[in-house]
């Protein structure tokens, strides 16, 4: 391959062609352009403009028992679907999505209407181009107004249909107040992607608070430090004495709520999610 490669390991992988569902292993190798699965005897090469799906964990039943980590992707090869089935270990495989998302949406020409509404409040924003660009826990359109949106304060997203065709929507927190925002893209199999993406990134997010408990207290100093107190202010804000602060912090970094960096007290990604959740259930 005399591209780029910005993706290369070797993995156990299954494809619908092959005789028997068992997976082989081979070489992954993935450029801007395409997707290459090899073998000794064999290779199979995927168009990035093939591919209108990527999951991460589902496997097709008849391969359920051969896999665990995986990667599962699902292309067009003339008129015939087809999916490839790719395992690794569950970083890599993380990393290898991550990778094959930004081959395929980074760059993209997209219409961005931010804020479409304000709490309850539809603005009269317009569509404007901007370019999309997949960065860690996140999304950016860069364009004249520049918008990042936070994965972890995403509450709600959902593809619909509007005059300008079909858009994906996404609310979400921000300083406080419940936004939305509708993306447009002109190709429906990229749109379909990011709301993959979207989705993907998610609920593993959701997944990972979804057995945290915190107490009245706890959630009143995690939505104080999203509304930006620092560990000096806690005590004042919240009424409380500095030791029963220092005791509340402890255990909301224990709970993988809260860090401590350069610049101070901070929400971690799960922190931010969980006070998303709950502005989202105040301003509903």
């Amino acid at each position: 391959m005399s591209e780029k490669v910005i993706a290369d390991f070797v993995a156990r992988f299954s494809l619908e062609r092959f005789d028997s569902p068992e997976p082989v292993r081979g070489r992954i190798v993935l450029s801007p352009k395409r997707l290459v699965l090899a073998t000794s005897e064999s290779k199979e090469t995927v168009p990035l403009s093939a591919i209108f799906d990527v999951n991460v964990g589902h496997v097709p039943g008849d391969l359920e028992s051969f896999f665990q980590d995986t990667v599962t992707i699902a292309y067009g090869d003339g008129d015939a679907r087809r999916s490839a089935v790719i395992e690794a270990g569950s970083e890599e495989v993380d990393r290898f999505k991550t990778v094959l998302f930004k081959a395929q949406l980074n760059g993209t020409k997209t219409r961005v209407k931010h804020p479409a509404r304000v709490g309850g409040r539809v603005t009269d924003a317009s569509f404007a181009p901007a370019k999309l660009k997949i960065e860690p826990g996140a999304v950016r359109f860069a364009g004249a107004d520049p918008l990042t949106i936070d994965l972890a304060n995403v509450t709600y997203f959902q593809k619909e249909r509007r005059d300008i065709g079909p858009v994906v929507v996404v609310r979400h927190t921000a300083e406080g107040q419940s936004i939305t925002s509708e993306f447009a893209v002109a190709s429906e199999r990229k749109l379909n992607l990011l709301g993959r993406y979207l989705r993907l990134e998610y609920t593993a997010l959701a997944q990972e608070v979804e057995d945290v408990e915190t107490s009245d207290a706890e959630m009143e100093a995690l939505v104080a430090i999203y509304s930006g107190a620092r560990s000096g202010d806690l005590a004042g804000t919240l009424g409380i004495d500095s030791s029963r602060v220092t005791m509340l912090l402890n255990d909301l970094h224990d709970k993988e709520l809260v860090d401590e960096g350069a610049n101070g007290l901070s929400l971690t990604a799960k922190g931010r999610l969980l006070v998303s959740d709950r502005i989202e259930t105040v301003n509903t």
